[in-house]
Order: structure tokens, then C-alpha cells, then sequence
């Protein structure tokens, strides 16, 4: 519908847009670089041009490799306390009954998250350790030396350090509803494999955006999920659509997107630039850790910015 309202040159124009997009620079599949880049490749192969790639052998010394497993994270964090998204349906932050809802924030310790995730215990909804605050350094500091806390490659090409190092694990029904981010990200699988759904940030105008209530799940004494709404709060802009199985009746305008589908194994670290579209799944277990680092400041950000404004008039969050 927001498609329908602009006038027909502009549509046009953003169309072709997204066409010559895909036709210069962006591949059918995401590519796979068998070494680590230099620093100045890596700024002048992906990042300037904002194109996703999967590196291998990138992090092949990492301790992390061969030690990660619930029994190691038993032995060393296991009466940690540590904070767990828990959802009825595995969906957290996505849109729900026209709301916008956050999953429940639970504090538990790592070895009660292991007897969930491990299927020693059952218990309604699905865990998810997602805490996107540099949790790995600032919750788990006893994970720190089985990994480096910097990707010496990609500092030196944005002439920075990582603003955050975060750790993810959680249940195969666990999913992350599509949405971009404006952090340029490197995605470290060490243990399963994460499944990734991307558009690049030219599709923006085929991809619906809504206005949401926010409102947060919480888990009552019966066990069953209620939604508390967020009273007095400001609406979030969301998107509605799950690319797994996109409402075409109500989203027509997604038919224009050209989705890529690629997974990332174990070993594995996936480039996602910064403001591409993402919608992740995993494996049962799946572990993982990720390097954001913020490009508030950069061209490509305001670039995009403009061009999220051409479609739709998005009000930033």
C-alpha cells in the first residue's frame, strides 16, 4: 500500500534502483573468501561496496574451536547467573497480534539454560541467550581467553576497535524476524550452523514496514505466556513479513525482493554489512559469537538512510 501512494516516477526509479543494484555488483549467492583478507582488500572488496561474504579459516586458532561444548561451559560458568530471552514461539523482537513484542528477560544459570537446550529438562517457550551488549566480554568474561576480543583484520580497516563482542546460543526454534542493523558485523559460528535469509539495503522499497505498540511476554504461574503492554510507550517501526512464508495478499510489493539464502557452518564467519536485511535461524545448541562494529558516522549510513525515506518515510527509532 505505501507503494501505491508514491507517485509512479519514483516508484520507478526506486525499482530500478534495486535492479541495477543486483546487476552490478551483487552476486546470486554469498561468496566465500578461503583466507582471511587484508585489511585494505577487505575495505576495498566488501566493506565500501557494503557486500556480504562467508570467510573460512578465519578464526581456526581460536581455543574457543575445540572447547566449547555444554560440558566445558558446565565445568566453568555453570552456576553463573545469566540472562535469557524466553519467548512462547521463538520469536523475540518481531511482530505479533499487531504488536511489537519483546521476549521475556529471565535471569538463570548456565547450567539451568544447558538442561533446557540439552532436552534434560522441559519447559514451556524457547531460550534464547541474545543479549546484545558486548554480553561475551561483560557477562562471560571467563569465555574471553578462548577467543580474541578483536578481528585485527577489520579493525584496521575501519580504523577502530569492536564496540561490542557478543555471545549467542540457543534452541533451533529460536528465530530472529527480519530487520538491518547499523553496525558493520562478523559472525563467528563455532558450534552447529546458523541459517541466514538476506536482502541487500536496495530492496528497502519492496520490504513492508508498520508502526507497533510495543509489548513484552511474560510467563505466568500456569506456565502460559501473556503479553504485557507497554503503556504510554512510542510505537516501533517493524517489519511485518516473515520472509519463510511471506503474505504476498497483504505485502505484494515483496515479490520485487530478491532474497539470498546461506548458511554458515561451524568455523565459519559470515560479513554482513552493515543495513543489509537479515532473518536468522540455527541449529538445536547452535553457539556463536559476534563482533558489531557502529557506523553511525559513516556515508553509507546516511546513503541509506535517504533512501529509506524514499520508501516510505520510515520515522527512525
Amino acid at each position: 500500500s505505501m507503494m501505491a501512494e508514491k507517485p509512479e516516477g519514483l516508484n520507478k526509479c526506486l525499482r530500478d534502483f534495486s535492479e541495477e543494484a543486483r546487476e552490478l555488483y551483487l552476486n546470486q549467492s554469498v561468496p566465500y573468501l578461503e583466507l582471511p583478507p587484508s585489511p585494505l582488500e577487505f575495505y576495498r572488496d566488501w566493506i565500501g561496496p557494503n557486500k556480504p561474504c562467508i570467510i573460512r579459516n578465519a578464526f581456526n586458532h581460536w581455543p574457543a574451536l575445540s572447547r566449547w561444548s555444554p560440558d566445558y561451559f558446565r565445568e566453568k560458568l555453570g552456576s553463573k547467573v545469566i540472562s535469557v530471552a524466553v519467548t512462547p514461539d521463538g520469536y523475540a523482537d518481531a511482530v505479533s497480534d499487531g504488536r511489537f513484542v519483546m521476549p521475556e528477560e529471565r535471569s538463570m544459570t548456565f547450567s539451568s539454560l544447558l538442561d533446557v537446550i540439552e532436552g534434560k529438562v522441559e519447559q514451556p517457550g524457547v531460550y534464547y541467550v541474545q543479549k546484545q551488549c558486548s554480553n561475551l566480554t561483560e557477562e562471560l568474561p571467563e569465555l574471553t581467553p578462548d577467543i580474541e576480543e578483536d578481528i585485527p583484520w577489520m579493525s584496521q580497516a575501519l580504523g577502530r576497535s569492536p564496540d561490542a563482542v557478543n555471545f549467542w546460543m540457543g534452541e533451533a526454534s529460536a528465530v530472529t524476524s527480519l530487520h538491518k542493523d547499523h553496525y558493520e558485523n562478523l559472525y563467528c559460528v563455532i558450534s552447529g550452523e546458523k541459517t541466514f535469509i538476506l536482502l541487500p539495503p536496495s530492496d528497502r522499497p519492496f520490504i513492508p514496514y508498520g508502526l507497533y505498540p510495543p509489548a513484552v511476554y511474560r510467563q505466568a504461574a500456569d506456565g502460559r505466556f501473556e503479553v504485557d503492554e507497554q503503556t504510554d510507550a512510542e510505537k516501533v517501526p517493524w517489519i511485518p513479513l516473515d520472509p519463510l512464508d511471506p503474505d504476498l495478499e497483504r505485502y505484494g510489493s515483496y515479490r520485487g525482493a530478491r532474497p539470498l539464502l546461506c548458511r554458515v557452518a561451524a568455523g565459519e564467519m559470515l560479513y554482513l554489512p552493515s543495513l543489509w536485511f537479515h532473518h536468522v535461524r540455527q541449529s538445536q545448541g547452535c553457539i556463536a559469537v559476534n563482533f558489531w562494529y557502529d557506523m553511525d558516522y559513516d556515508i553509507k549510513y546516511n546513503y541509506y538512510q535517504l533512501l529509506d525515506t524514499l520508501s516510505g518515510l520510515t520515522p527512525q527509532p
